[in-house]
């Protein structure tokens, strides 16, 4: 488990001090805890606050980076995503996905059938992909148009819970020796006489103390905001990717479709996620300010909504339909060779300047693989270490000894998937009735009070939008569930009456400034 939030601690002089605390910065707080470093990270605001809890949710090969012809990208990250099936049953599931065929498609069949050929061949298997034909298409998916529809394809990728992949590769990493801390954020980088990056001043914003850490390394894996911290020329290009949630009787899916956006052929897909349908995405220059927390756009509402609306015409499917919205922006590396944003490298980059190392870019699927790189660079400035790099990107999990009752074997499976071994005997403890689902979701009303007790939940935010997601989840971020979660937490929190009412009043304001439907599109 994560703990309570932790102080920050002037004594020690670490290893490694790792800034950013999304999937990229776990990943290497993880690797580095496991070789033996003294590791510590620092995150401005929440753990996966960022691009790492507002991702698409795969964990994917990325079928379409073969067209821009990123062959190696697309190597890594099926393997990277086979290791993590192999190990994170319950957080990392199969997801087949059907790619409808249609006489007008600007795409020939054979060339989509060529590139999932070469999809499997990088996987080790020539064939993973099965043809299947109108009749077939229409049992999987009956709301999809057949008009000169000739087929489909079907082949398999995976999903998870983006944030909760990075609180548990930021738990292992905690297991393994290393510290991580959120509401911490760096104000000014140390450096020696030489002008060598050495350590960082740090604003703690929980306790208002300001913090000198010195370390043999610091690591830069703020993302998206990794120009800031290295404040030289600009080497990123922030794109904005946005999304649209439905309740699933009004968008019922068994598996992901994939399809070209009737507009300009980008692909777009919709799958089955966490009792909801989840819609996407968008890939735009995003211009805000880094600092302010992304939204869709109306532009982007309405650009998604006539991607289903051309493919599922007999759901009839309008703005009003719309559950919740929610947008990240992506670290992409700033080539020139790229105007159109879906056609700018997904690669990673990594840069030594100073004694900094930045590491940016990337996806979420190769998270451990780029963790391993920036080890591999640092050896010169810390002490001896290995790294095992046989393993997948987490660790596997002791298998259950037994079911708690009110819980099936998936519900069980799940919870400690993603919240440790450890919640077994916690779910053992509970009452029967704090065992139930919420509603028809995949929540049960015990997850609430476990992140609240042991996750370093500081805000409701962190709560409700990442430890347990029923903010992305339910109408109105879930505020008719708001009494019970009080009573459940409250007390849990440290909270008073003062306190809570003033946390629910930002996190209202905040979930309806940010996911709901924008004002301008109604």
């Amino acid at each position: 488990m994560l703990g309570n939030r932790q102080s920050l601690n002037a004594d020690q002089t670490w290893d490694l001090l790792v800034v950013g605390g999304g999937i990229t910065g776990a990943g290497i707080l993880r690797e580095a805890a496991q070789a033996g470093l003294a590791v510590l990270l620092v995150e401005q605001r929440d753990f996966a606050s960022g691009t790492s809890s507002r991702s698409s949710k795969l964990v994917h090969g990325g079928l379409r980076y073969l067209n821009n012809f990123q062959f190696g990208l697309t190597w890594q990250s099926v393997h990277a995503r086979d290791a993590l099936l192999a190990v994170g049953e319950g957080l990392i599931e199969p997801l087949p996905f059907v790619y409808p065929i249609y006489h007008k498609d600007k795409m020939p069949a054979w060339l989509v059938e060529f590139g999932l050929y070469m999809y499997g061949w990088m996987g080790g298997q020539w064939r993973v992909h099965q043809r299947v034909g109108r009749d077939e298409v229409a049992l999987a998916s009956p709301d999809l148009s057949d008009s000169d529809l000739t087929g489909a394809f079907r082949f398999y990728d995976a999903q998870t819970d983006d944030a909760r992949l990075v609180l548990r590769v930021l738990r292992e990493g905690m297991e393994a020796g290393g510290q991580a801390v959120n509401y911490a954020r760096v104000q000014r980088l140390l450096r020696d006489a030489d002008g060598t990056v050495s350590g960082a001043v740090i604003d703690d914003q929980v306790s208002g103390a300001q913090v000198e850490i010195k370390a043999r390394a610091v690591v830069n894996a703020t993302g998206v905001w990794a120009d800031g911290l290295r404040n030289g020329d600009a080497r990123l290009r922030p794109l904005r990717g946005s999304h649209l949630i439905f309740r699933q009787d009004r968008f019922p899916l068994y598996q992901a479709v994939s399809f070209p956006h009737p507009d300009d052929g980008r692909p777009v897909f919709a799958f089955p996620w966490e009792g909801v349908t989840l819609l996407g995405t968008t890939d735009l220059d995003h211009e805000a300010d880094l600092d302010e927390e992304p939204a869709i756009s109306p532009e982007e509402l309405d650009y998604l909504l006539r991607a289903v609306q051309g493919h599922f015409p007999l759901l009839n499917l309008t703005i009003d339909d719309v559950l919740v919205t929610f947008a990240g922006v992506r670290p992409v590396l700033d080539t020139e060779a790229a105007d159109n944003p879906s056609e700018a490298s997904r690669e990673h980059a990594i840069w030594l300047e100073d004694g900094l190392l930045t590491v940016t870019g990337g996806k979420l699927t190769t998270f451990r693989s780029m963790a391993h790189e920036a080890l591999d660079r640092l050896r010169a400035q810390v002490r001896d270490f290995a790294v095992n790099k046989n393993k997948a990107g987490l660790n596997r999990l002791p298998p259950l000894e037994h079911i708690p009752a009110g819980l099936s074997r998936w519900e069980a499976q799940r919870l400690q998937a993603r919240y440790g071994p450890a919640i077994v005997d916690f779910v053992c403890q509970m009452p029967l009735d704090d065992r139930r689902r919420v509603d028809g979701l995949p929540i049960h009303w015990l997850e609430f009070t476990w992140a609240a007790r042991h996750e370093a939940v500081v805000t409701l935010s962190d709560l409700l939008l990442r430890r347990v997601r029923i903010g992305l989840l339910s109408a109105n971020g879930g505020e008719k569930y708001l009494p019970r979660i009080r009573q459940l937490v409250q007390a849990e929190l440290g909270w008073d009456d003062a306190r809570w009412l003033e946390e629910e009043t930002a996190y209202l304001e905040q979930w309806h400034a940010k996911h709901s439907v924008p004002v301008q599109a109604r």
